[in-house]
Parts: structure tokens; sequence; C-alpha cells
């Protein structure tokens, strides 16, 4: 039985940062939750909070990672998150060479996992998958590697910048076009698939613009084509007449359409709410006061650092009204685990067994993204799951040995079992587990490991299983 006396890492203290009266309805008070939070007595900074920054912002943190967070604080956690270290720049050129030459859609998506498994700025590849799932584009209908391939480049060079060259970039890009069946727009037979998806799942959503308003942008888009898997404008194919879009009326080509969808208050609206649901919570839908003062600030600008930036710093984001309230999805849930053992390990086979588990990168199954939240969990992705975690564990193929808890336990000198199985839990946990659970685990792997004569290594894998099953490790 693992009987180390206190965790490797500081003391948790509470759970997470609470409001002042820890009244649950001053979570919903924009002055208090959008104010950055400022560690105190009462809301003490800990490894609970800095393991919380690192799965939001990041795919979750290693040993290190959380021992730096707890010496430097949050804010300056936070500035090195939002900047990424100093090699990013030349980290993401390499990157994007390697994946240019992916022959295919699958040579594409184990590059991906490589890149947010190696980068230098988890953030930037954290919301570069935020906007994949919201553009929705998948190359089941575009069928071209380099064109999807483009597509990402293109969503993680405006990432963390502004909304509105990113909504311009995707107006003109053949991936998005092909993958909506826009690859002709006629002056003669405008075609309307783009406009609708711009308004209704890119900006405004449904009820913020009519019928008419979607005609009349398709007139101003059109003269676009992709020919040869290659971007065209036919200038004697475009519109020039008169169009009249929510309100504003003039000779307008496609990226006035974008300016007008974003003077919109709907617009910024929609864009803070996923946001919300990504970084903040996505059980409970904020209220419209929650919210009005980000999209309002957002809207001037459309800085999407910015605006991510003030929701990271919040005491919103450190209370718990943001703790552990969002389900991990399998890209997650499978880095969590590889970062946190400080491992690399090949990823071809762990990107098919991500598609099966509900997430195949460059494959979002409609314009609308992925479902996530409680569509993530059900009976058999629970055994896909635990299924994939004790792959990752075995110390056998296809994963190989990277992956060696008691080797990593040992590297921050933790090197008998007892203090190694503790350190796993703290790892990967913080803590933030009932007592009674936390000893259960220990004695469950202590009684497996005498029934099988394990070795000390097979037993800390067997552990690192249970933990990572456990529903606080699903959970973001």
């Amino acid at each position: 039985m693992f009987d180390a006396p206190q965790s490797p890492l500081r003391p948790a203290g509470t759970t997470a940062a609470e409001p002042p009266e820890t009244a649950a309805d001053k979570w919903s008070d924009p002055r208090w939750a959008w104010a950055p939070y400022e560690p105190d007595d009462a809301r003490r900074w800990n490894s609970r909070l800095a393991g919380h920054l690192y799965r939001r912002a990041a795919f979750g943190a290693d040993f290190g990672q959380l021992e730096r967070a707890l010496d430097d604080g949050p804010q300056r956690t936070i500035d090195r998150l939002l900047q990424g270290e100093a090699d990013a720049t030349v980290f993401n050129q390499t990157y994007d060479g390697y994946e240019a030459g992916a022959a295919s859609a699958d040579g594409l998506r184990a590059w991906w996992l490589r890149r947010m498994m190696l980068t230098p700025h988890p953030l930037l590849e954290k919301m570069t998958l935020f906007w994949h799932d919201h553009f929705g584009t998948s190359n089941a209908d575009v069928k071209d590697a380099r064109l999807i391939c483009a597509h990402v480049h293109l969503l993680r060079s405006h990432a963390l910048g502004r909304f509105q060259p990113l909504l311009e970039g995707v107006a003109r890009d053949p991936a998005v076009l092909v993958g909506l069946g826009c690859q002709a727009n006629r002056k003669a037979q405008p075609n309307e698939n783009y406009a609708r998806a711009l308004m209704d799942n890119f900006t405004l959503g449904k009820g913020n613009y009519a019928e008419a308003d979607l005609r009349e942008a398709s007139r101003a888009l059109t003269g676009w084509f992709v020919l040869r898997s290659r971007l065209r404008y036919i200038e004697r194919e475009h519109d020039a007449g008169t169009k009249k879009v929510l309100g504003r009326e003039g000779d307008f080509d496609d990226k006035d359409i974008a300016r007008i969808v974003l003077e919109q208050p709907a617009a910024s609206r929609l864009l803070v709410g996923k946001l919300y649901r990504w970084l903040i919570c996505e059980t409970d839908p904020p209220g419209k006061p929650l919210i009005a003062p980000l999209a309002e600030s957002f809207a001037k600008d459309y800085d999407i650092g910015k605006l991510v930036e003030t929701m990271l710093r919040s005491n919103l984001f450190f209370s718990p009204a943001a703790y552990r309230r969002r389900i991990k999805g399998p890209v997650e849930f499978a880095l969590g685990i590889i970062r946190g053992l400080e491992g690399m390990i090949p990823t071809g086979p762990l990107g098919h067994e991500l598609a099966a588990l509900g997430q195949n990168l460059y494959h979002p199954p409609t314009v609308k993204g992925w479902p996530g939240g409680r569509h993530w969990i059900n009976h058999a992705t629970l055994l896909g799951r635990s299924s994939l975690a004790q792959a990752l564990l075995a110390g056998k193929e296809p994963y190989g040995e990277t992956l060696d808890p008691l080797a990593v336990a040992r590297r921050h000198g933790h090197r008998s079992p007892e203090a190694a199985g503790r350190f796993l839990l703290d790892l990967f946990l913080q803590g933030d587990v009932e007592p009674g659970v936390r000893e259960a685990l220990l004695q469950t792997a202590a009684a497996s490991d005498a029934a099988a004569g394990s070795n000390a290594g097979q037993r800390l894998r067997q552990l690192a299983h249970h933990v990572v099953m456990l529903p606080e490790f699903q959970l973001a």
C-alpha cells in the first residue's frame, strides 16, 4: 500500500477561487466576474487552479509546468500561455512544412497531433482546434489534403488575432467553398450555401437575419469559383448591382458582407457565447447581462486574443462556476495523459483511436462542428476511453514504452513505489479527489499487483489507468 505522508505538490487549499460571500449570484455579476483574479487568503492560488488553467488554455500540464505555475502565480503563467515560448514561431514554420508534405488527411491528422504534443504555444493549438470546430469544414466533403491543410493553417494564423480578417479569409478559402458546395457562384444563379453558413453558423445565428438578407448577400458573393482546386475570381460573373443586406444598401462584395454581418450585435454575442462555453463553462448558459460587456468590447475590434485574455484572467474563470464544468473531448483526454507523462508516441494509430471515439481531426461531422458536451460520454465511448488509456499506458505496441509513470515519478524525485503512486494522483488530479477514493485506488492497485506478481512499473501503469478513468479526469 502506498503510504507517503504528503502530496508532492503544495497544499491545494480550496477547490477554486470563490467570490466574496461565496454567493452564486455574484458569479453572474459582470463587474466581479470579469475583473482580474487576484489571489488572497480567501482565494488562494494553488495546484488545482494551476491544473484548471492548463486544462483550458492548453492540453493539460506536466509536473514541471505545474510547479513553475505555482511559483510564477496566475498572471505570469497566463502571460506565458498567451505569448508562447520563444521558439514558437520557428516551431510553427517547421510544422507547417511537415504538414504541407502530407499526402492524406490521415497523415495531416498524425502531424497535427504531434504538433499538439510538442508545441511551445499550446493555447494557439487549442484555439486552432476551437476554430476548426466553429467553421466545421471536413475533408469528407473537400477530399483534398492540400486544401484542408491550408484551411487549418489559415485558422491557426488568425486563431488569437482578429476575427474579421479570419472571416474574410474563410470566405475565399477553397476548402470552405468546396466543403459547402460553393465551387461555382454565378451571377445568373447565386449559390446561397456560403451565405447561409456565414449567417446561421459563423456569425449571427438563427432568427437574426431574414431570407431576403441571405439572398442579397449571395448576390454579393458571386464571381468566386474553385477550379482545379484553385480559387479564381471571374469578374463578369459578379453581380455588380445594388444589394440590400441587414439594413445596408450598396454594391457589395464578399468583404463588405463580412463587415456588415460583424456590425450586427448578434455576431459578437454569438462568438463570445461560444468562447464562454469553450473556456468558462458549457453546462450553464450565461445570462445576457453577464456576457454583454464582453460582447460590446469585442464588437469594437473583434480581437480574439484580447477576449481570450480577459476570460482567462477573470475571477469567473477561477471560480467554482467554471471549475471542471466542461467534458474533455477525446483529443483533450488523450493529450492530457501524454503531456502529463512527458512522452511522445506514434500519432498515426492515435488519430485512428480518437476518430473511433468521435473526434476525427479534419473531419468535423457537420458545418456546426462536433456537438461536444455530454455527446462525448456514453457507455461505448467510456469503454473506448478506457481501452485507449490502457493502450497508451501498457508499455508495448502500438505506443511503445515512452509513457512510463514510474520513470516520470523518479525523474521528479519520487523513487519509492509509495511516493510514486501519490505523485501520479497529484500529477493528474492535483489532489482533487475524495480521500476515500484516493486510498481505495492505492489499495486496489496494490492488491492487483500482489495477485499478478507485477513489478513496480506495472503497478504504476495500472494505477495511472485507474486515475485517468475517474470522472474528475474526464472533466476540463
